[in-house]
C-alpha cells in the first residue's frame, strides 16, 4: 500500500514539477505489475513515463539473493527482468543493480556480462580500508576507491562500484540553507572519500522511504550553496556515461565472490542462509519441479510430439517462485507473515509446475510402443523418466494401476464397487524391463483407493482403483532418459531377506557402515581402503542471536554421543541395505526469560548474557540410513518433532584431512573457499553458503557432503570437519527494531536429507560425487500408458549432456523462437569439450537472453568456469 502512495506520487510530481526527471523502480519491473494490480486505470500514464525513461524501470523481475536461488533462478530473473522492461520501454536501466544483498556471488561479471551488463552497483562484499583509502597488498577484497574492476573466476570483468555510504546517501536532503550546507559538507567529504573521480553518486531514497517532493528545490539550494560544484538530477545510465570518461587507470581489482571476507565477520548476514530452513527446503523442492522436471518434460514432448510448449504457464511459474526471491524473503530476515504467504507462492508455482509436467507426461504416454514388449497375462506397463542432467541411482516408489472402475456418485454404490476390489486376492508380482531382465523391485503393498480423471472433452470422472504400490531400483540411469517397465505377476515373492552378521552395520561393493554404540558412524571407504570415525555427529547450541545473524550463547553444547540411541534393521534385500538409528536427545526448552528481555531492549546479539533454561525437551533424531547396490553414497534420511527453542542442531563430519581450502556448490560454480578466515576476523563462526554439496579432499582423497535445502555449512579452519546446519530456531527478526518471529522457532515435525560419498585421488571421481549430489535432488517420473503402437521408441536417451567436468542446469524452448535452448557450465578450472547433442538440431552459441551469438554452428568447448547458454535450432528450420 506505501508502494501505491510513492507511485501516486511520482506521477503528481512528474506532472507538476519540470525539474523532477527521473526515479528509478529499484532495479526491478515487479512494482509495476504490484502498482497496476490497485491502479489498472494507470496503465497508459507508466507506460508514457517508462517511455520517456522518467521510470527507470529493469534490469531484473525482482532485487534476489543470489546465493540462496538456484543457478536458473538467477538467470530466470535476469531474462524475465529483460523481457519486462521491453514492454514498457527502450530506455532500460542497463545496472547490474545489487544494493541490498548479502554478498555477490562470484560468477556475477559473467552473468551480467552474458546479459550485455557491463557494470554491477552493489552495497556489501567490498570494504574500503585505510589511512588515506590506502589498502594493503593482502587484502584481496578491499579497494581504495568505490570504483574497482570486478572480475569473475572465468575472467570476465565489470566496472564494480561499492555504494561505500550505503544506498541511502542522498535522502532526505534539506532546502533550508543552514541545513543543506551542513549536510552537503559532511555528505561531500564521506563521499569524496572513497571516489575515483569527482563524479559522485547521491542516492535519494532508502527502505520505506517516501519520495521526496521537493527534490528540485533542494539541488537548486545545493547548486546555489556551492557554485564550484555542479549538482544534477541525473539516473544511473547519465552517471555511468559520466564516470566512465573520467575513470582513472589504477583501479584497484577484487576477483570472485564478495562476501565481506575482509571484515570483523559479523556483519556478512551469511547465518541467514539457516533460518527458516523450512523455507529453503520448499524453495529447493518447487525450484527443482519447475527446472528439473516440468521444463525438461514439456521440451522433449515439444520436441519429439510437437506438443505446443507452454510458455506462458512456465513463465507464470516462474514469476511465482522469484517472487520469493528478493533477499528479505528468501533470506528469511522478515516477520512471520512475509513467510506464510511465501509458503503460498510455493503451492502455485508448483502446481502449475506438476500441471505442465502431468500434461507432457501424459501426451508421452500416448505415445510410447509398448506393443514392442512382451504381454505376459496380467502385465501393467509403466514408463520411468529421469529428467535430471546427471546420471542417477535410486528407488522409487511407483503405485501402479492394476484395474479401476469409473462410477458415478449420484447412481453407483461406491462402497460395493471399493469392497469388490478390496477383497481380490492379493497376486505377487515382479518388474521386469523391456528386455524381460528382471528389475529389483519391492511389493509394499496392494491397496484400493479413490481417484479422479479430468478429461478434456468431457466432465470429470471418479474413479476407485486399485494399486500396487512398488518400490523400483533403477542402477546408473542416463540423463534426459527414459525406461520402459512392466508389473508382471508370478507364482510367488522373491524378495527374501538376505543373512546379516552384524545388525548394526550395512555394507555394499562400496561401503562398509557401522553403527557405533553411541551412535556415530564408522566407514571404510573399499575403494580408496580409508576408514572414517566418528562421523554423524549432531551438535546443539543455545543461540541468542536473530533471523540475520547466530550467536552462541555461554551453555555447554550438546552432543548426541553422550544420548542413547536405538538400531533395527529395516531393509536387507539384493539392491537394498537400511537401518533406523533413533538418538534419544534431551535438550533445554529454550534460552531464560534474560533473552526476551534482552531483545526488546534492543539489546546487540553480542553482548547478550542470557542462559539456556534447566528444563528439558526430548528431541528424537529418528534417521534412516541406506545404501542401494550400484551406489558409493550412503543417503542420511533424517525425521524429528522439533519442540525445542532458541537452539541450533548441526550434523558435523569428520575429514581425517588437514587442508587450506575446500569447495562447495555455489551459483555456476564449483567455488574453491579458504578455511582460513581474515586476521580482521573476530566472529568465531564461518558460515558459507552452497546448495548441492560441500568437499573437502587433499591429493590423496576427499569426502563430499550432500544435501536437500541446507543452505549453511561450515569447514573447520583445518579442514578436518565439515559442519551441516540442520535448524536453527530464533524468535526475532533483528536489524533495527524488536520484531518477534515466533515461526521462526521452527516448531514441529521436520524432515532433513543428507548424503554422505568419498572419492580418492583422481579428479574423475570427486566430480562423479559432485553429479550423485544434483542427481539426488531430481526425482523420477513415472506415467502408466496403455498396450499400444506409438511413435517413441520404449527406452532411449533423448538428448545427450555431458556430464564429468559439465552441469546442464536448463533444457527448454526458447522463448522467442522454436529453438531448444539449454544452459551448461564447468565445474573445473580446466577448458573442457562439451559433448551435448539433440538429434537433428545444430547448436549455435547463445546470450543469457536466447540470442543466438553467430549464423555458424559450433562444436563446444567450455573455457575454465564459463557458463554457456546454446541455441539448439532444428536443421530443416534453421
Amino acid at each position: 500500500m506505501r508502494l501505491i502512495e510513492l507511485i501516486d506520487n511520482l506521477i503528481k510530481l512528474f506532472k507538476t514539477d519540470p525539474d523532477y526527471h527521473f526515479f528509478h523502480l529499484d532495479g526491478q519491473t515487479i512494482v509495476l505489475d504490484d502498482y497496476l494490480q490497485v491502479r489498472p486505470e494507470n496503465r497508459s500514464i507508466i507506460k508514457q513515463l517508462t517511455s520517456s525513461g522518467k521510470l527507470q524501470v529493469g534490469p531484473f523481475y525482482i532485487l534476489q539473493d543470489d546465493f540462496l536461488i538456484s543457478n536458473e533462478s538467477n538467470a530466470r530473473d535476469m531474462l524475465i527482468g529483460h523481457r519486462e522492461a521491453q514492454k514498457w520501454t527502450n530506455h532500460m536501466a542497463k545496472v547490474g543493480y545489487f544494493p541490498d544483498t548479502f554478498g555477490n556471488m562470484g560468477q556475477t561479471p559473467q552473468l551480467l556480462r552474458q546479459a550485455g551488463l557491463d557494470n554491477a552497483m552493489f552495497g556489501r562484499g567490498v570494504k574500503p580500508t585505510g589511512f588515506a583509502n590506502a589498502t594493503s597488498s593482502s587484502d584481496d577484497f578491499s579497494s581504495k576507491f568505490s570504483e574497482m574492476n570486478w572480475v569473475g573466476p572465468d575472467g570476465s570483468k565489470v566496472l564494480g562500484i561499492l555504494f561505500a555510504n550505503w544506498y541511502d546517501n542522498g535522502k532526505e536532503i534539506p532546502t533550508e540553507k543552514v541545513a543543506a550546507k551542513a549536510f552537503w559538507d559532511k555528505k561531500l567529504a564521506s563521499t569524496g572519500r572513497y571516489a575515483s573521480t569527482d563524479d559522485l553518486l547521491f542516492l535519494n531514497g532508502s527502505d520505506h522511504e517516501p519520495v521526496q517532493m521537493d527534490l528540485s528545490k533542494a539541488i537548486r539550494v545545493a547548486n546555489e550553496l556551492y557554485p564550484d560544484i555542479e549538482f544534477i538530477h541525473a539516473n544511473y545510465n547519465m552517471y555511468l556515461d559520466q564516470l566512465r570518461k573520467d575513470l582513472p587507470k589504477n583501479l584497484d581489482q577484487v576477483t570472485g565472490e564478495l562476501t565481506s571476507q575482509e571484515t570483523n565477520g559479523w556483519t556478512t548476514l551469511a547465518n541467514t542462509a539457516s533460518n527458516r530452513v523450512p523455507i529453503k527446503q520448499r524453495n529447493t523442492e518447487v525450484s527443482v519441479e519447475l527446472e528439473k522436471v516440468a521444463e525438461p518434460l514439456a521440451t522433449l514432448a515439444n520436441v519429439q510430439l510437437g506438443k505446443p510448449y507452454p510458455h506462458d504457464q512456465l513463465t507464470y511459474a516462474w514469476k511465482t517462485l522469484l517472487q520469493n526471491h528478493p533477499h528479505d524473503s528468501i533470506c528469511a530476515c522478515s516477520v512471520d507473515e512475509v513467510s506464510q504467504e511465501m509458503q503460498t507462492r510455493y503451492m502455485k508455482s508448483e502446481q502449475v509446475a506438476k500441471y505442465v509436467a502431468k500434461e507432457s507426461l501424459d501426451e508421452l504416454s500416448q505415445n510410447i510402443n509398448t506393443n514392442e514388449m512382451a504381454h505376459e497375462q496380467g502385465a501393467h506397463p509403466f514408463v520411468v523418466f529421469n529428467t535430471a542432467t546427471s546420471e542417477k541411482t535410486d528407488t522409487t516408489v511407483v503405485e501402479v494401476p492394476l484395474e479401476q472402475v469409473v462410477f458415478n456418485p449420484n447412481k453407483d454404490d461406491p462402497k460395493a464397487i471399493f469392497d469388490e476390489l478390496k477383497q481380490k486376492p492379493v497376486i505377487h508380482y515382479q518388474v521386469k524391463d523391456a528386455d524381460g531382465k528382471i528389475v529389483p523391485s519391492t511389493v509394499l503393498d496392494v491397496n484400493v483407493k479413490f481417484g479422479f480423471r479430468l478429461p478434456k472433452d468431457q466432465f470429470r470422472q471418479a474413479i476407485i482403483k486399485r494399486v500396487a504400490r512398488i518400490r523400483v531400483y533403477l542402477a546408473k540411469m542416463k540423463p534426459l532418459s527414459w525406461m520402459t517397465l512392466r508389473l508382471v505377476p508370478q507364482a510367488k515373492t522373491s524378495d527374501a531377506h538376505l543373512t546379516k552378521k552384524n545388525e548394526r552395520e550395512i555394507e555394499n561393493d562400496y561401503l562398509k557402515v557401522t553403527v557405533e554404540q553411541d551412535g556415530r558412524l564408522t566407514v571404510l571407504d573399499k575403494i580408496s581402503g580409508h576408514t572414517y570415525h566418528h562421523l554423524m555427529q549432531f551438535e546443539d547450541t543455545g543461540d541468542v542471536g536473530n533471523e540475520y545473524v547466530y550467536r552462541a550463547s555461554d551453555d555447554p553444547v550438546y552432543v548426541s554421543s553422550n544420548f542413547k540411541n536405538d538400531v533395527t534393521s529395516l531393509v536387507n534385500n539384493d539392491y537394498q541395505q537400511s537401518l533406523a538409528l533413533t538418538i534419544h536427545l534431551e535438550l533445554p526448552e529454550s534460552m531464560n526469560e534474560q533473552l526476551a528481555y534482552e531483545q526488546q531492549a534492543h539489546i546487540d546479539y553480542r553482548k547478550r548474557t542470557a542462559k539456556r533454561v534447566k528444563q528439558t525437551q526430548s528431541l528424537d533424531l529418528k534417521i534412516e540410513l541406506v545404501l542401494l547396490k550400484d551406489s558409493p553414497r550412503l543417503q542420511i534420511n533424517l525425521n524429528y518433532d522439533n519442540q525445542v527453542k532458541d537452539h541450533r542442531l548441526r550434523v558435523l563430519f569428520p575429514t581425517d584431512l588437514n587442508v587450506k581450502n575446500h569447495y562447495a556448490d555455489s551459483i555456476f560454480e564449483v567455488v574453491k573457499r579458504p578455511n582460513q578466515v581474515s586476521a580482521k576476523w573476530k566472529n568465531p563462526e564461518n558460515p558459507q553458503h552452497t546448495h548441492a554439496f560441500v568437499n573437502v579432499h587433499d591429493k590423496t582423497r576427499g569426502l563430499t557432503v550432500s544435501n536437500y535445502g541446507l543452505n549453511e555449512y561450515e569447514v573447520a579452519r583445518d579442514g578436518g570437519q565439515i559442519a551441516m546446519t540442520v535448524l536453527r530456531c530464533i524468535g526475532e527478526m533483528g536489524d533495527w527494531g524488536y520484531f518477534p518471529t515466533p515461526g521462526a522457532q521452527c516448531q514441529g515435525p521436520q524432515t532433513t536429507k543428507i548424503g554422505l560419498e568419498f572419492h580418492g585421488a583422481t579428479e574423475q571421481g570427486r566430480l562423479e560425487t559432485f553429479h550423485h549430489a544434483f542427481a539426488s535432488q531430481v526425482p523420477f517420473s513415472t506415467v502408466f500408458p496403455e498396450w499400444q503402437n506409438g511413435k517413441l521408441e520404449m527406452n532411449a536417451t533423448w538428448m545427450k549432456v555431458a556430464t564429468g567436468a559439465v552441469k546442464t542446469t536448463a533444457v527448454k524452448v526458447q522463448e522467442d523462437g522454436e529453438g531448444v535452448v539449454t544452459r551448461s557450465y564447468n565445474l573445473t578450472d580446466k577448458a573442457v569439450q562439451m559433448n551435448n547433442d539433440l538429434a537433428n538440431y545444430q547448436a549455435f552459441a547463445s546470450d543469457l537472453l536466447e540470442n543466438a551469438k553467430s549464423k555458424e554452428p559450433e562444436r563446444l568447448t567450455l573455457q575454465p568456469y564459463e557458463i554457456h547458454t546454446t541455441l539448439w535450432k532444428e536443421q530443416s528450420k534453421k
